[in-house]
């Protein structure tokens, strides 16, 4: 008898535990964006995340933590419950490219999270002055070649997206440039237009408006083929640079742990936003080409970019100061 019920205490249990874990989301979720408000990060969340409520019948808050290029926030993610409320919404230089440029950082991109999708990616332009002396990317490099270290390069700061795609350009050309960090895009584009920097490697996005006004001179794209936004324009494989394929991308992450039917949950939510006719058409106007990968392939995509960036940062010397 006390066996009996035993099991019908297990059984009544298990039955009860059952609806309770099929139930999430049973709260809001949590998108942490590592930066602030506005920028392409912070657009992507909420852009995905308004679409994902529809579908997991909760709300999806966007909460902005910036601070240490992006460190603070994805510490933040790393250290919560992996409990399928809380996610990282954040760009390449997060997970790729500032844990080889701050010694001591607080979570490790490769282990302390679990991949979910990456979202969009959009490829970085070479961008000049209007008043820069080349027309080309050919012309570009035989004016590095004959002035070097002192074509100005203007990023959105050290360690960034566009910073180190310029370290990479240097070594992959054999050239040398001055690099003039600002704190965020919008200055260093500010000053590139105004004539105070020479050059830039900017997200096509955030650049494609001032190109087309003619306030910025459009060298070539960091892409793997011509873009649909400036189709004449050469990729930097056409202009005989190889290997120099660079996107900046926007991905989403949980902490480490996940139960595995709340990660199929959060995957096929982000697919179907990502899919959503509505969405592509918000982010093509933005510059970004949808991504909408796979957990595996994430994974794969990361330690792939994390292995190139390591690369560029120690053969160039580089660091976040």
């Amino acid at each position: 008898m006390k066996t009996l019920k035993l099991l019908g205490a297990v059984c009544l249990g298990l039955a009860l535990a059952s609806p309770a874990q099929a139930a999430f989301p049973e709260k809001p979720i949590t998108m942490i964006v590592p930066f602030p408000a506005g920028g392409a990060s912070d657009n992507t969340a909420r852009i995905i995340g308004q679409k994902m409520a529809e579908t997991l019948g909760q709300p999806v808050v966007v909460e902005n933590r910036p601070g240490a290029t992006g460190a603070i926030g994805a510490t933040l993610v790393a250290q919560a419950k992996p409990d399928g409320y809380t996610l990282l919404v954040a760009s390449i230089g997060t997970y790729s490219i500032i844990p080889y440029l701050q010694p001591g950082l607080k979570y490790d991109p490769t282990k302390d999270f679990d991949p979910l999708t990456v979202a969009v990616r959009t490829p970085n332009v070479l961008v000049t002055n209007p008043n820069f002396p080349a027309n080309s990317v050919a012309e570009f490099l035989d004016y590095l070649k004959k002035n070097p270290d002192k074509v100005t390069f203007a990023s959105s700061g050290a360690g960034s997206s566009d910073h180190l795609t310029a370290a990479l350009f240097w070594q992959k050309t054999g050239t040398t440039g001055l690099h003039v960090p600002y704190k965020g895009g919008a200055p260093a584009i500010s000053d590139l237009i105004g004539g105070h920097a020479d050059a830039s490697f900017q997200n096509q996005g955030s650049v494609a408006t001032q190109i087309k006004a003619g306030k910025l001179k459009l060298l070539g794209v960091t892409a793997d083929k011509r873009t649909e936004t400036f189709p004449d324009t050469p990729t930097m494989a056409e202009a005989g640079i190889k290997d120099m394929a660079v996107y900046s991308w926007q991905a989403v992450a949980a902490p480490k742990g996940l139960p595995a039917d709340v990660k199929s949950k959060l995957s096929d939510a982000l697919s179907k936003a990502l899919n959503d006719a509505e969405v592509q058409a918000r982010f093509k106007d933005m510059g970004f080409e949808v991504v909408n990968n796979t957990s595996a392939e994430f994974a794969d995509f990361l330690a792939k970019e994390n292995a190139r960036w390591k690369q560029v940062v120690q053969t160039g010397n580089i660091t976040a100061e």
